[in-house]
């Protein structure tokens, strides 16, 4: 339960930092995609079932705080989550270079969505221009991010698991 508690309010502290603090900072061109990042890594962590619900949340207050139809946004987070909830039998946790590949493959598959039902559908063909301008940059700023974040999550993980684990020998 405290994992779940954790997790719901980093997502949290995500959003507000990806919508409010990000958008200041006048040196970035792009931004790290903190709510991906966190999706993909919990799905990765933890299965199929909890991404999709990591995705549900992170998705939710995309659509909640950003204009267009409803779902939108909640739609690919969900799908984010349970791709990489199958990628939980290739899971290691000290291995960092698949989280890395799901942090570019989920990056590209998102930002392609974004363009297919955003530009695409209004007719505007710049797919180079949309390209190299703004997933580039973003896929390089969130596989960075991801570098440095995923191991706070496991580490923050472990913890949580063994302080789950004496909670639960104490009771016995």
């Amino acid at each position: 339960m405290r994992r779940i508690f954790f997790n719901v309010l980093l997502i949290i502290l995500a959003f507000t930092i990806q919508n409010c603090i990000f958008p200041l900072l006048p040196f970035l061109s792009a931004s790290p995609n903190l709510l991906l990042i966190l999706t993909f890594s919990f799905g990765f962590m933890h299965g199929k079932e909890a991404g999709m619900y990591y995705g549900l949340l992170s998705g939710l207050l995309m659509d909640l705080f950003y204009t267009g139809p409803f779902g939108f946004y909640t739609l690919i987070f969900l799908y984010v989550g349970y791709v990489n909830g199958i990628c939980t039998k290739y899971y290691y946790e000290d291995y960092i270079t698949l989280p890395l590949i799901l942090s570019v493959l989920n990056e590209l598959a998102y930002n392609f969505y974004i363009y297919v039902f955003r530009f695409l559908i209004r007719q505007k063909l710049r797919v180079g221009y949309y390209f190299i301008n703004i997933v580039l940059p973003e896929i390089i700023f969130t596989v960075v991010t991801t570098l440095l974040l995923y191991r706070v999550f496991l580490i923050l993980n472990r913890h949580l698991e063994d302080t789950g684990k004496r909670g639960d020998s104490n009771i016995v």
